[in-house]
């Protein structure tokens, strides 16, 4: 049975912890240390047991996707090294989304390392600010962070290289304005040269609790077009011929249950085709359930004014 056959179950306990994380309560398996793993020749798992962080090795310096929580950098520096890798070689940071939990470490990354700092954009802003000019600052609570640098803000399929190392940028916003799914064709160890699979870490999908996805009467949407970018982003995530499925967040691919699998299989244990896919389906169901209820609610208010 693949790690996501039961990808409501998965979402449903995503929820709990956006929820427990927005009332101020960090989550164990956001800082519980998770031993790194290898994913591929050059892509290894940094992060905690929940909060991925993903390392991506090459001959001209290292790229590092998420810095997590403001205390995660020590974390995922010791994995870094734990691996045999040099922390200052990181040339490039990325990021999933623009919340504290996964981006709230990178003013303290790009300090310690000098790396550049690349945004999509529709999330710059809020790194730039410590999340203030996030939408869902006031409305949903999020917890604000260390303010940072932004090197190069990125567009929609935009190919981030460094050295022979190339990562494609895919804009699925909805959870934040540019929130991020990154691709990478990596081969795994021991399979023929020729052999390559598409990795797809998804950035995020959730509807947090306040979102609204819709104009109703005296509350406008979250932000104009939130609707149509979540749909435009499971579009785009149906599109992707994903093998080696990962994301932001381990329970979004089943991480616990791959890593132990892959004491034994090795990295192959990540390839998940199926479980990436009922993870997008059972996710835009979800979306689907949230706007009809809004619209339920709006059409409820129009008909008492």
């Amino acid at each position: 049975m693949c790690g996501m056959a039961r990808p409501a179950l998965w979402l449903m306990i995503f929820m709990f912890i956006a929820r427990s994380a927005i009332a101020a309560d960090t989550p164990p398996e956001w800082t519980a240390p998770q031993a790194p793993l290898r994913l591929a020749d050059n892509l290894y798992y940094v992060g905690s047991q929940d909060l991925a962080a993903y390392l991506v090795t090459g001959s001209a310096g290292h790229i590092l996707i998420n810095a997590n929580l403001e205390q995660s950098p020590a974390q995922i520096r010791a994995s870094v090294e734990a691996l045999g890798f040099t922390w200052r070689d990181i040339r490039i940071v990325l990021n999933s989304q623009a919340h504290a939990d996964h981006v709230a470490g990178i003013a303290r990354v790009l300090a310690e390392t000098g790396a550049r700092d690349l945004v999509m954009v529709g999330d710059a802003e809020a790194i730039r600010t410590g999340g203030r000019s996030d939408f869902a600052h006031l409305s949903d609570a999020l917890p604000l962070f260390p303010a940072a640098r932004v090197d190069q803000e990125l567009r929609d399929g935009e190919v981030v290289k460094l050295g022979d190392l190339e990562l494609t940028a895919h804009r699925t916003a909805g959870h934040t304005r540019g929130c991020t799914t990154w691709t990478l064709s990596v081969h795994l160890p021991g399979e023929a040269a020729d052999v390559h699979h598409l990795a797809v870490i998804v950035g995020g999908v959730s509807v947090l609790p306040h979102y609204r996805l819709l104009d109703t009467p005296g509350r406008h949407a979250s932000y104009p077009q939130i609707a149509q970018d979540y749909r435009a982003t499971f579009q785009a995530l149906r599109a992707l011929p994903c093998e080696i499925f990962l994301g932001a967040h381990g329970v979004y691919f089943g991480l616990a249950a791959k890593a132990a699998r892959s004491a034994s299989a090795g990295p192959s244990a990540f390839i998940d085709p199926q479980g990436y896919r009922d993870f997008v389906e059972a996710a835009a169901r979800d979306f689907e359930r949230i706007y009809a209820r809004q619209a339920a609610e709006k059409k409820g208010a129009a008909v008492e004014m």
